[in-house]
């Protein structure tokens, strides 16, 4: 039986949903900021009638988990509970660096992947990914909120050529041009859902699902010493 996932993702400036039905995908993305309210469900509702499906017919629910803008994540994984308290369905946390370097391998089949989100406040959201044989992602360390200049002082030196992803290497270009690895400029700059459904079918083939009560975000940065500043999130 074909597995059938559904994924919600509004974490960054992005807004997707992507289901995926076996091995087809199909997904809707926009470029939203501050609309992900008014455009996620309409997207939701768009696969689901493309595919002739309704979501008590679905395995499991994936959501992007963060990091990203913290409004954005609230909103994405209240959504997907939602929908997943509705139906019935178990839960994936999907995190957005790794779709992103699952984003790079569907672009520029690229195995070897650096994700960086601009977190503001001097810091990005760190992850660095190498794909494994049967197409899943492994993270090299961890992921982690880190400031540039921190991140080129504490990374070790990688063979290989490893591919860029995300908003964080235009917003700090100069300090990560220092990096100890050899580089090459990727296009992808937001995750995108049909990338999360990718990861989140290798998730729910080996038992990592939650009641959607315990879904939760993954901030990376204490949401206590953050603040908010004038026009961002």
């Amino acid at each position: 039986m074909s597995t059938k996932i559904l994924a919600v993702d509004t974490a960054t400036e992005n807004c997707s949903v992507a289901l995926l039905v076996g091995d087809e995908v199909i997904s809707r993305c926009e470029y939203a900021p501050r609309e992900h309210t008014t455009k996620i469900l309409p997207m939701v509702d768009t696969v689901l009638a493309e595919a002739g499906l309704k979501l008590n017919q679905l395995d499991a629910l994936a959501y992007g988990q963060g990091p990203g803008s913290f409004t954005g994540v609230r909103i994405g994984i209240g959504i997907a509970q939602g929908l997943a308290f509705g139906a019935d369905l178990p839960m994936v946390g999907v995190s957005t660096l790794a779709a992103m370097a699952q984003g790079t391998y569907r672009v520029h089949q690229a195995e070897n992947v650096l994700s960086a989100i601009d977190a503001r406040m001097g810091e990005l959201y760190w992850g660095q990914y190498q794909r494994k044989a049967d197409g899943d992602w492994q993270v090299v360390g961890a992921e982690q909120v880190i400031a540039p200049e921190a991140l080129v002082e504490s990374m070790q030196t990688e063979s290989g050529i490893w591919l860029t992803a995300g908003t964080g290497w235009e917003a700090y270009a100069e300090t990560l041009s220092k990096l100890p690895v050899a580089m090459q400029q990727g296009t992808l700059l937001y995750p995108d859902s049909q990338d999360m459904v990718q990861l989140a079918k290798f998730a729910f083939a080996r038992g990592e699902v939650v009641l959607a009560e315990e879904a939760s975000p993954v901030y990376l940065r204490d949401t206590v010493t953050w603040k908010k500043l004038p026009g961002r999130e």
